[in-house]
């Protein structure tokens, strides 16, 4: 099935979260794989959802910035477009 790459690419970022409920009741999740992409919520649903949104400004501003952006289960953002899809 063809999936688009910055979807696959966050699909498989999420499938690597870590996810841990604090002292206090309220979650905190990461993605080892990204450094620096860190959520809290209330609920494990909440942190899941600004774990994605932290993920996705992360990517975004990576690529603006130039950095590399870690291959994840044969996704690579860091290439041009028409090669990442040939991959897919």
């Amino acid at each position: 099935m063809l999936k688009y790459i910055f979807t696959g690419y966050i699909e498989s970022a999420l499938v690597h979260a870590e996810y841990e409920k604090l002292e206090d009741g309220t979650y905190s999740g990461r993605i080892p794989l990204c450094k620096g992409v860190i959520s809290f919520g209330k609920t494990l649903k909440e942190c899941n959802k600004e774990l994605q949104s932290t993920l996705e400004d992360w990517i975004l501003v990576g690529l603006k910035l130039g950095h590399n952006i870690p291959v994840i289960d044969g996704y690579d953002l860091n290439k041009e477009p028409h090669e990442s899809m040939a991959a897919v």
